[in-house]
């Protein structure tokens, strides 16, 4: 190759790597369980995440307060997905999905469906684990069995042919027991250990070029897992970083929100 030519190779390369580097960001936040997307506890998070001159959109997803729960996973992941094309539509293709709580499971099932839509995975305070849910030894001192016993009927109506019947079914959310009205074929979706609702599902499927970053607190239960449950499940990329701070499951996102932003900024 000729120096004429190298030189021009080079700038290409560079202008390329320059246009992606200044590429505005876009994130879309899922918030947590019986949650809404403008807690105070998101705010901090928020504001930083503007500074940094972030596009930030915070649906409220089928899981908040208000709607608990409305359909089945697959809505859900409709439902991320408008928040995702709206960003698209307006020049932003370099998306993060930020997920708290449930709102993490529901980040990493997205991106392993449509990996080339997503840059990266933020998954604060993981939590909704059917996993641990239907072993009956949740990641708590205390044995819950309200889930395991919920999709044992849930299935029981499928076979019944009570598939799409809203019924009261269990939940449980940080310890406590809730109730849900919903269809066994949609509670399944959200609360079966096979389902891509929990993380062991999706982790495996996740394109290896997506990084995520895990974040946890001391004082949150799902701690006593430590890396093994999920983040050792996924396909190795050099961005990837598991992170502990000192906070519980609510103080997570405010409490790590410097290093959540750093790890954003150092993606390019």
């Amino acid at each position: 190759m000729t120096i004429k030519k190298l030189l021009v190779v080079t700038l290409i390369w560079f202008l390329s790597t320059s246009a992606h580097s200044e590429e505005k960001m876009g994130i879309v936040f899922l918030h947590g369980k019986q949650a809404e997307p403008n807690q105070n506890f998101y705010g901090v998070l928020y504001k930083k995440m503007t500074d940094a001159e972030m596009t930030v959109l915070k649906p409220e997803m089928p899981w908040s307060r208000n709607r608990f729960i409305d359909g089945g996973w697959d809505k859900a992941m409709s439902e991320i997905e408008i928040n995702v094309k709206s960003l698209q539509d307006s020049g932003v293709n370099n998306i993060v999905l930020v997920g708290h709580s449930i709102g993490s499971p529901a980040a990493l099932s997205y991106a392993s469906r449509f990996p080339s839509q997503i840059r990266a995975v933020v998954l604060l305070a993981p939590g909704h684990v059917p996993y641990f849910f239907n072993l009956c030894i949740p990641y708590t001192r205390i044995k819950f069995c309200a889930v395991k016993d919920g999709v044992e009927k849930a299935k029981n109506e499928v076979a019944s042919g009570n598939a799409d019947k809203k019924q009261p079914l269990p939940d449980l959310n940080q310890g406590r027991t809730n109730v849900v009205w919903m269809t066994p074929r949609d509670y399944l979706s959200y609360y079966d250990p096979l389902s891509d609702a929990e993380m062991l599902t999706t982790a495996v499927k996740l394109a290896p070029t997506i990084p995520v970053l895990w974040v946890i607190g001391d004082g949150d239960s799902l701690i006593r897992t430590g890396r093994e449950y999920v983040f050792e499940k996924l396909p190795k990329n050099p961005k990837s970083t598991y992170l502990e701070v000192s906070a519980n499951h609510v103080t997570t996102p405010e409490i790590a929100s410097t290093q959540i932003i750093e790890w954003l900024k150092n993606l390019h």
